[in-house]
């Protein structure tokens, strides 16, 4: 039935690597079950038969499909089915296509679907990684025009050693999370997040994950010499040379003049009615080709300012190839937040907003690998007014999912731990304009709202990027590249970190792959950058963190309890905790370990809640003065609760410094008294002393005694279970 099933097989970083063809997904352009370990994923790749009408880019999509069953799950969602994509699955959809899109013919208008379909997970075999080697394989087998194959693999650095493709716990030591992606002489990608990793060990990682990855190319292209499909002819979509020629010798000194200003809005409105004449002049001369007009225009200003690049070393705005456009920084502009911070580049500029929470505030996750919550955040918005444009909001698309998690990745080095700082912390990073690398300036805007908002960061981080120009063998890099060089470059080459080291790398690409020599380049210009902005533009409006916390901001206090106490803490019913929430003003989060947040606006209620919890979950220290609250009288004494469900019995004989008949003489249930902890008796029962406590704190002196000259003593001094004001 499966003729033409086929199996391929190699090593991957010392695990089994298969590829299977021939049995699933026969109607698909091209199709394959890429086996990892236990690591399955279902790679198709399938192009329409007729380009798409009206469109001036290539459409392809690509989606990483997160199947729960691949981790023995069943979806948490109302319905019980998988949904839209998660965030994880986004990013790693984004990562495939990063590397395999540049080897598309970039004048084909053929959709083309890309589906890796994750069925089975092994923790120690990245589903992303064998996702990306799959779709190699798939695009490499079809029909469907591209210039792979391609491989990926994923870097660590355990122990001063670098490891390709890291177990689950080699991921827990690693000191850097890298993808590298290749063809068979180029590096075609870099995603990366480091503890603070230098540029020397960044780069010699990179290259060696590299040359493994041109193994598995070659791998690849057995497979495609074996079973490929002959490579399909496809309709161009670029337009004559005749019509470019007549544009460029009609329009390219009006362009030239209208490109020649460092303010985006002049050029743009230079710009609109030069595209009125050329089409004035153009339109019945090639009435075949009227809708190639535009991309004439816009292949000819891709010319201009790749030749003043090349030839001139001449920047559209005027800069110097190493210099960044003015740079400003400020604070605590919105008066409500936690902490604000704007950074402005040229005509780029991002306002982020930080806010603090609960634990209870964390982002529960529902995906197939083992992180099931995060307490620190990212957001980044991209409005279309940041760009001049009316589109209307619908929502985080990719790209917006994708900087945010770039700048996510960028500061998650710096972040203090639960431990020091025991709070969730959301960044949303609103893009207020947009003209180059708002991702960069995001990570910068943010460093500055953490900072403002009083998270103690280990260091000041910061972002820039780096672009590219190649002609053959002909190659120059700049630094704080703008929208036109973005969009008419080779390259996007975005580098984040502190003075110390890079903290994340994001690499997109229009060309093949980079050689050693632009890579190497790229960081020390970015790690010059990057300390220029620390150094010049952030400290100088703030050194470091604030030391306390807006009065806007909940306050936080968190401790750790036997797990067998939790029971107590809580009360039968919830009513124990309920109660401390309620006299105390807070909000308390008690987890399975026995650690326990207390949140509140005022913190002094947050402290009064954890000197009752720990009474609760302590033993009272034999000597310690409370105060509670009579609950019950008996003709023997009276019963005094001094933490909800914590309750003590004072003898009548210790009800008073005199003589007591009656205990309704002294006390009635209701009333709040001061006591002293007696030690536990035989039957370990809570003995309380009022008149031991009078005497200590109101140096009050019992009946037949001689006067007491010390002086008395407030229990709210002793210790600081005393400060428990019930």
């Amino acid at each position: 039935m499966f003729e033409d099933f086929r199996v391929f097989e190699t090593e991957l970083a010392g695990r089994p690597l298969k590829v299977e063809t021939g049995k699933m997904a026969q109607l698909a352009g091209g199709s394959c079950l890429i086996r990892y370990g236990e690591t399955e994923v279902l790679c198709n790749a399938t192009m329409a038969d007729k380009p798409r009408e009206g469109v001036d880019f290539f459409p392809m999509s690509v989606d990483f499909e997160e199947k729960l069953y691949a981790v023995g799950k069943i979806p948490g969602s109302f319905q019980r089915r998988e949904g839209k994509a998660s965030e994880k699955a986004t990013l790693a959809s984004r990562v495939i296509d990063r590397p395999i899109r540049p080897l598309f013919p970039k004048d084909m208008r053929n959709d083309v679907g890309i589906v890796a379909t994750v069925m089975s997970v092994d923790p120690d075999c990245s589903p992303e990684i064998t996702a990306m080697i799959g779709v190699s394989v798939a695009l490499s087998i079809s029909a469907i025009p591209w210039d792979g194959p391609i491989s990926g693999v994923s870097l660590g650095y355990v122990d001063g050693e670098y490891v390709i493709n890291p177990t689950a716990e080699q991921r827990e030591k690693s000191q850097m999370a890298v993808t590298v992606a290749s063809t068979a002489d180029l590096v075609a990608m870099i995603e990366a997040g480091a503890n603070e990793i230098s540029d020397e060990v960044m780069f010699e990682g990179i290259m060696y994950a590299h040359s493994v990855n041109q193994k598995i190319v070659e791998f690849i292209k057995g497979i495609q010499a074996e079973i490929g499909k002959p490579k399909v002819d496809f309709p161009s979509n670029d337009p004559s040379e005749e019509l470019y020629e007549a544009v460029k010798a009609f329009a390219i000194d009006d362009v030239k003049a209208a490109l020649d200003t460092d303010d985006k809005r002049i050029r743009d409105e230079r710009l609109l009615p030069i595209y009125e004449r050329v089409h004035e002049e153009f339109d019945e001369k090639f009435p075949e080709e009227v809708e190639k007009i535009d991309d004439c225009l816009y292949k000819l200003q891709k010319f201009i300012v790749r030749r003043w690049l090349l030839d001139e070393n001449k920047r559209v705005d005027g800069r110097g190839i190493d210099e960044m456009r003015p740079l400003n920084a400020q604070i605590d502009l919105l008066s409500r937040v936690h902490g604000s911070g704007m950074f402005t580049r040229g005509q780029t500029q991002v306002l982020t907003v930080a806010t603090l929470g609960t634990a209870r505030d964390a982002q529960l996750l529902d995906g197939i690998d083992e992180e099931e919550s995060k307490r620190y955040i990212h957001h980044y918005n991209f409005p279309s007014y940041s760009v001049g444009e009316t589109k209307p909001s619908r929502g985080p698309g990719r790209r917006e999912i994708g900087h945010g998690a770039l700048a996510e990745r960028a500061l998650l080095p710096v972040i203090p731990s639960v431990e020091e700082f025991p709070y969730t912390i959301r960044l949303v990073s609103e893009v207020l304009s947009s003209n180059g690398s708002t991702s960069q300036g995001s990570v910068c805007g943010s460093t500055l709202a953490l900072m403002a908002a009083g998270v103690p960061i280990k260091a000041p981080v910061a972002g820039i990027s780096c672009g590219l120009v190649t002609e053959g063998d002909r190659f120059m890099t700049m630094v704080d590249i703008q929208g036109l060089e973005d969009f008419f470059g080779d390259m996007d080459f975005k580098v984040a970190g502190t003075k110390k080291g890079i903290t994340a790398i994001q690499m997109d690409l229009k060309i093949h792959g980079l050689t050693p020599e632009i890579i190497k380049e790229a960081l020390e210009k970015t790690h010059k950058a990057r300390n220029y902005i620390i150094d010049e533009v952030i400290t100088p409006v703030i050194a470091e963190p604030r030391a306390e916390l807006s009065k806007y901001a909940p306050k936080l206090l968190i401790t750790k309890i036997d797990v067998d106490k939790i029971g107590d803490v809580i009360g039968k019913q919830g009513k124990v905790i309920q109660k401390i929430c309620a006299e105390c003003n807070c909000k308390v989060d008690v987890e399975e370990d026995g650690s326990i947040f207390i949140t509140a606006q005022d913190i002094e209620d947050a402290r009064r809640a954890l000197d009752i919890i720990e009474t609760i979950a302590k033993d009272p220290e034999v000597g310690a003065i409370y105060k509670g609250v009579v609950t019950r009288l008996m003709s023997f004494g009276a019963f005094v609760e001094i933490a909800p469900g914590k309750e003590g019995l004072v003898h009548i004989s210790q009800l008073d410094v005199k003589r007591t008949e009656k205990v309704e003489d002294v006390v009635n249930v209701g009333d709040e008294i001061i006591v002293k902890v007696l030690p536990v008796d035989d039957q370990g029962r809570l003995n309380l002393s009022r008149r031991d406590a009078l005497i200590e704190v109101e140096g009050l002196v019992p009946e037949n005694e001689p006067a007491d000259r010390k002086p008395r003593r407030d229990y709210n001094r002793g210790n600081r279970n005393h400060r428990n004001n019930h």
